[in-house]
């Protein structure tokens, strides 16, 4: 029962709480920004492009399997089949993802440190000579 109390005390903790919330609001928030990546920017980079969509950029590294149904100019298709490939259209498709959600991120970072109130500087040291002083005054006080 001891492992139980302390795996309790563990858990009660705010900050595996906040780490908890933390990574629930972040999976929806990745939701997100893959949505905005994939149907909204993507989109509008592949217009501006001439149509191009990354997502369907690949090499095929392997043989197609004998009685594959799909097309063979599908990535998801060839994906599925298990045909290897090195799909570096997803994958710029993925790092831009990446870049908008850190963006986003610290607009959000910087826009909580800004409403968080600032802290006084700490009082700078006194200088060794006005602390000599004082304590030669206090010595002759005595």
């Amino acid at each position: 029962m001891a492992i139980f109390n302390e795996f309790r005390d563990f858990v009660a903790r705010g900050n595996v709480i906040d780490l908890a919330v933390g990574v629930i609001i972040g999976g929806a928030f990745g939701t997100i920004t893959t949505s905005l990546t994939q149907d909204i920017i993507m989109p509008f980079v592949g217009w501006l492009f001439g149509g191009v969509d990354f997502s369907s950029h690949f090499v095929r590294l392997g043989a197609v399997p004998d009685g594959f149904k799909g097309s063979v100019t599908s990535y998801t298709d060839l994906k599925a089949a298990g045909v290897p490939m090195l799909g570096w259209g997803q994958f710029i498709t993925v790092a831009i993802n990446f870049l908008i959600l850190a963006f986003v991120i610290f607009l959000i970072v910087r826009a909580v440190n800004r409403m968080l109130p600032k802290e006084a500087p700490a009082p700078a040291a006194t200088p060794e000579d006005i602390t000599l002083l004082r304590e030669i005054r206090d010595s002759l006080r005595k």
